[in-house]
């Protein structure tokens, strides 16, 4: 395998910051011209939520892997701009032509903050970890479908085994939730990892989490095995990190304004303008993935029936959800995965609001209006429960499925309640989203035997899963996406555009393939 030199992925990243400077748009980098980098400093960051579980192995909350990206590496690295992964903690690897064997070949002299070194049997410690973990390491288990074993044939060489194709597996290795902890940290109890006995190798260290409040991470010293895509060798500029969990939207973009925070993530799209101008700057990058979505639970009563599914599908007005709530029409869903994720299938014709179709689908399957226009059949209203975090656009979906006489009742739920009352199926739509560059978040989302996908669908996305062949694993994704719209399992509703904003003290900030902040290059004045 031919690898691109250091030097030149540093040149070439450099020319996209500049591009980037000071601009609002689509960018992974901010803030990265103004003078030469400056070592030292504390970025304060704003959180909107709590993360709850640090333990980057265990958790799918993206304001928990954004803290455990600084903490752990990877064995590789995706780049954002075009999807291919390159070295890290491993400096060559391949693959056997079916997809079972992977073998990788470690950089020398990596470390854990402990002192133990990142060789091959921890690499195979890590590994055998997230598989003996099944269901609780959410993301990770499923990059390891079928695991088998790590065999160590060396201080830094290992082959991962698997029992059938996982072709998925590479890419895997790129994302936090494959990311690697000490094997001290392994003798830990779940528990006692999500609440913060870890310890990686990455370039900062955890001094502190207090729940609800802050998490705060210290600069690891000696550190120098970054990843290619990074623009500097050796260790990060900042001396430390401090994340504040701020939920309410004004008080933590009024606490930026101030000057008590650096960085404000989860920006609210009214304040985008705010922040457009002169003194700040804006981070924002189209999340790949499945866009955000009420992921269909066909093991309820209603919603067995394809045609209540299809309904509902054709009573969602999309562009007017996007341009009400996030000020874009171009951000309304045209497929399950967003236009950013490799691939991607426009599936816009299949979503177009069609409230006169919707109508005459619950007509034929025997839903009539009753007094007050919610459909009754056999004596049962058409009411739907949909459960959520963070509420969104669901007041205006609310409405229009009203207007085709669907009753949709909106419940709230905590950070915590949520995955419990996923895991007990006592929802009919639940609201979700998930993040990662390959069309194989499809596979993560719906065929772990989830309610949203059927046995036939599941099948579909475990033999894209499973392929080595690029058209083959292309063609069953685009299918798989096709299936998932025409059938009703999930109603796609927007791309998430995910927007920080800056102080333009802040420099060389970036997001990583899969949306998570990176700090590593980050470097702040004044």
């Amino acid at each position: 395998m031919r690898l691109s030199s250091r030097t030149a992925l540093a040149g070439s990243l450099l020319a996209v910051t500049l591009l980037a400077s000071g601009c609002s748009g689509s960018s992974g980098t901010a803030n990265g011209d103004s003078g030469h980098p400056r070592t030292g400093g504390t970025l304060r960051i704003g959180l909107d939520y709590d993360p709850v579980c640090l333990d980057p192995q265990q958790s799918a909350l993206g304001q928990s892997l954004d803290v455990g990206r600084q903490l752990v590496d990877s064995l590789t690295d995706q780049d954002p701009r075009d999807g291919k992964t390159v070295p890290w903690l491993a400096t060559r690897w391949k693959a056997d032509p079916e997809a079972t064997r992977f073998t990788f070949t470690l950089r020398a002299g990596a470390t854990f903050s402990d002192g133990t070194p990142v060789d091959a049997r921890a690499v195979k410690a890590n590994f055998d970890a997230v598989h003996e973990l099944g269901a609780a390491a959410s993301r990770g288990a499923v990059y390891l479908d079928g695991y088998r074993e790590t065999r160590v044939s060396g201080a830094r060489t290992l082959t991962v085994v698997f029992d059938k194709p996982n072709a998925q597996f590479l890419r895997g290795t790129s994302t936090v939730s494959l990311g690697l902890l000490s094997p001290g940290s392994l003798r830990r109890t779940p528990q006692e990892r999500c609440t913060g006995h870890l310890v990686g190798s990455g370039p900062f260290v955890l001094d502190r989490y207090r729940p609800n409040t802050s998490v705060t991470l210290d600069r690891r010293k000696g550190y120098s095995w970054g990843s290619r895509l990074w623009q500097r060798e050796g260790g990060a500029y900042l001396e430390g990190a401090e994340y504040r969990i701020v939920p309410e939207n004004t008080t933590r973009s009024g606490a930026l304004s101030a000057g008590q925070l650096d960085v404000a993530t989860a920006l609210a799209p009214q304040d985008r303008e705010r922040f457009s101008a002169p003194g700040w700057s804006l981070l924002t990058r189209t999340a790949p993935g499945v866009d955000l979505s009420l992921y269909v639970n066909t093991r309820r009563t209603a919603l067995r029936e394809a045609a209540v599914r299809q309904a509902l599908q054709k009573g969602i007005d999309r562009e007017a959800v996007a341009t009400t709530f996030l000020s874009s029409r171009k951000l309304a869903a045209t497929s399950v995965l967003s236009s950013t994720t490799p691939g991607y299938t426009d599936l816009g014709d299949r979503l177009a609001h069609d409230p006169a179709g919707a109508r005459r689908l619950l007509d034929k399957a025997g839903w009539r209006p009753g007094a007050d226009g919610i459909r009754v059949k056999n004596g049962v209203r058409l009411r739907l429960d949909a459960v959520f975090v963070r509420q969104q656009s669901l007041e205006l979906v609310q409405q229009q499925l009203k207007d085709i006489g669907v009753e949709l009742r909106l419940r709230q739920l905590t950070v915590s309640r949520f995955p419990e009352v996923l895991a007990a199926g006592s929802y009919d739509l639940s609201l979700q989203s998930a993040n990662r560059a390959d069309p194989d978040v499809l596979t993560t989302a719906f065929a772990g035997g989830t309610p949203v996908a059927d046995a036939r669908l599941r099948s579909e996305l475990r033999r894209a899963t499973s392929s080595t062949d690029e058209a083959t694993r292309s063609s069953l994704f685009a299918a798989a996406q096709r299936r998932l719209v025409d059938e009703g399992h999930v109603l796609p509703l927007n791309e998430t555009e995910e927007t920080a904003a800056l102080s333009t003290r802040v420099h060389g900030l970036t997001r990583d393939a899969s949306n998570r902040l990176v700090l590593h290059d980050t470097w702040t004045t004044g």
